[in-house]
């Protein structure tokens, strides 16, 4: 059979910000049923062009509504010539304003006559989906004869308000046939025009959608900027949400499964993806070595879905980090940056699952970026060169790094554990001694951003609380290293903060901030394990502040700062601190039903977003690493694998 062989560029925001209300002269107000153009201009019926054809290869252009196909009073047709026996199959690009209804694809020797169809099929919008646009394709199989002409017939049904849009192109086509609009309402019938419809007769290889151009995506799954990775474990290429519709990974792999049966992976040494057959000896090589490193770790999970979800977020995390450790947060510009926060919780739950050299990996990173005075900037660039902008350091990088060193150091093995320690000792020296002398009179560090990135007036619990876990971190990693002069040092400075903990924040349930103007904050999880042993009173601050931030949507926000809002979208990095500290406080039923959530709301491929919106789907980036790394941590403490918890000071031990 004959097919277009040229694409065009993919323009979805035309596709999906602007099926038009009202269409140009070629196309109508309103379509229905199939047949129903027939029934309506049964006096216009005509026989296929008897004119010589020749086979005719598609056209995909595809940059603005053409014709509205919408019940009852429009349809759109296409003439086209074959080369072979046999029809397989046909695809349009459809652009829907409406989430309910059908499309329906005849093939038909007679434009106007329904009965002439030799094939017919309809697909409901539904089931596509929803609103949205993209390829569409629909399953036909009929007999057919070389060089004769026969007719894409298209018309839709709904009873909601709505355009439904065949698109293409008004420039000139050079060899294509004709191109039919029926409106009854502007033309009385049938009208030939000079506007041409994406179509393929055919479609195969790389001409299925999913591959060079999308399957029909629906407006809802654009609320990502990116719905999974694929990698080679030193280049790293998203996969937008236009082409992870009707895909899959294979399992235990970054290798991805497309609609068209052909897989897309990112060959080693290349820096952009190729789509190759299914079972490509490459292919097959990358999804042999990430197995394996799977089974060279564990996958925890109390639940299969739990597991599942463990294993796509270890293969996940793998994929942003950089072979000089650097953890990228996510896989779109804002987030191709590597924080230390983030990098620290991917390290400890590569550690945890047994991977020691990617978790080591990360620690050595944070070494060579330390600033002289023991402080991170917020991110850097994934070389190492430093920030990429002026956005202010971050305090509590001096908590959270200690604390994945520390905990990095409990899972390792035994053999070289202590040299390998002495190697990032420097780094955990310069942290906590910073983090010591920022303790003021009160106990408490000053104000500076924490994970929310914004300032606050006074010293907040995000900041606090990790300080606490990295000075009690750091001061059982001098204990055990024979330093005893600094375990003493930084077991005092983790005393006083304790103190002034218990003191300012212990009273307001461990809000956000010391003076109770910024309301609740869900980093009161940071206090309890397995960052802190948790104090008397953090269970019912736990449930209250998780009370609070909850949203309807299922998930919870950051905080409820009076002064700033996050508005309707859910984060799953903070939902999952409920569900880590529930887990590691002893209430598993609580923090299976949050993490419960978290995973209800992973995308197609399978990938933890960054947030979830009002409507309750992904939105922002998926991965998320710092998401995918709770999830793990979360799962090892439901399955009874939890993480330790550094002893408060002057407890050590061997």
């Amino acid at each position: 059979m004959a097919f277009a062989r040229t694409l065009l560029p993919v323009v979805l925001s035309l596709a999906l910000a602007g099926v038009p209300a009202s269409l140009p002269n070629a196309a109508g107000r309103a379509a229905g049923a199939a047949g129903a153009a027939d029934a309506a201009d049964a006096a216009d019926a005509a026989t296929a062009s008897g004119a010589a054809a020749v086979a005719y290869d598609g056209q995909v252009g595809h940059e603005t509504a053409l014709f509205s196909v919408k019940a009852t009073n429009n349809a759109a047709a296409q003439e086209f010539t074959v080369d072979g026996t046999r029809l397989s199959r046909v695809s349009v690009w459809l652009g829907s304003g409406v989430a309910r209804g059908t499309v329906t694809a005849q093939v038909r020797r007679v434009r106007t006559d329904a009965a002439s169809a030799i094939a017919s099929t309809t697909l409901d919008l539904a089931a596509l989906g929803g609103a949205g646009a993209g390829w569409v394709e629909f399953p036909l199989d009929a007999a057919v004869t070389p060089g004769t002409v026969y007719y894409l017939f298209l018309q839709a049904s709904t009873a909601q308000s709505g355009p439904i849009a065949w698109y293409g192109t008004v420039r000139s086509v050079p060899g294509s046939l004709t191109a039919w609009n029926y409106d009854r309402a502007y033309w009385g019938g049938w009208h030939a025009a000079t506007s041409r419809p994406a179509f393929h007769v055919n479609p195969t290889g790389s001409e299925r959608c999913g591959e060079t151009e999308p399957c029909y995506v629906p407006a809802s799954a654009l609320a990502a900027r990116t719905s999974g990775l694929l990698t080679n474990r030193v280049a790293t290429e998203a996969v937008l949400p236009s082409f992870a519709v009707g895909a899959s990974y294979v399992d235990g792999s970054n290798v991805l499964r497309l609609p068209s049966g052909r897989w897309r992976y990112l060959p080693d040494g290349a820096t952009t993806s190729a789509v190759v057959s299914a079972a490509d000896p490459g292919a097959l090589a990358q999804i042999e070595e990430s197995r394996a490193w799977l089974a060279a770790g564990t996958v925890p999970g109390a639940t299969n879905a739990q597991r599942t979800a463990s294993q796509r977020a270890l293969l996940s995390m793998r994929a942003l980090l950089k072979p000089n450790g650097a953890f990228a947060a996510a896989w779109a510009p804002p987030w191709e940056y590597s924080w230390p926060r983030d990098g620290a919780f991917a390290a400890v739950a590569f550690a945890a699952t047994g991977h020691d050299e990617e978790a080591y990996r990360i620690l050595r990173y944070d070494a060579l970026t330390q600033r002289a005075d023991g402080t991170w900037e917020a991110r850097t660039l994934l070389d190492g060169s430093g920030p990429p902008d002026a956005r202010k350091w971050q305090l509590d990088a001096n908590g959270w790094v200690p604390w994945a060193t520390w905990q990095w150091y409990r899972a390792a093995p035994a053999a070289g554990r202590d040299d390998r320690l002495r190697e990032l000792y420097p780094m955990v020296r310069r942290a906590a001694d910073h983090a010591a002398r920022s303790l003021g009179p009160n106990g408490l560090p000053p104000a500076s951003p924490d994970y929310w990135e914004l300032d606050t007036t006074t010293t907040n619990i995000g900041t606090a609380a990790p300080l606490l876990a990295g000075l009690n971190s750091a001061a059982d990693l001098a204990a055990r290293l024979g330093r005893g002069a600094d375990a003493e040092r930084w077991g005092d400075a983790a005393r006083r903060l304790s103190a002034g903990i218990a003191a300012a924040f212990a009273p307001l349930g461990y809000q956000r901030t010391v003076d109770g103007k910024h309301g609740r904050d869900s980093a009161v999880a940071f206090m309890a394990p397995p960052f802190n042993s948790a104090p008397a009173g953090l269970g019912e601050a736990l449930d209250s502040t998780y009370r609070a931030l909850l949203l309807p949507n299922g998930g919870v926000s950051p905080g409820n700062d009076p002064s700033f809002s996050w508005g309707s979208y859910a984060w799953t990095a903070s939902t999952s601190f409920f569900a880590l500290a529930w887990a590691g406080t002893g209430e598993q039923a609580k923090a299976g039903r949050v993490l419960d959530w978290v995973l209800s709301r992973r995308n197609g491929l399978g990938e933890l977003p960054e947030t979830v919106n009002g409507a309750g789907l992904p939105s922002a980036v998926a991965p998320l690493g710092w998401t995918d790394a709770l999830v793990v941590l979360t799962a090892l403490a439901l399955e009874g694998s939890a993480r330790p918890t550094p002893p408060p000071a002057a407890v050590h031990h061997r």
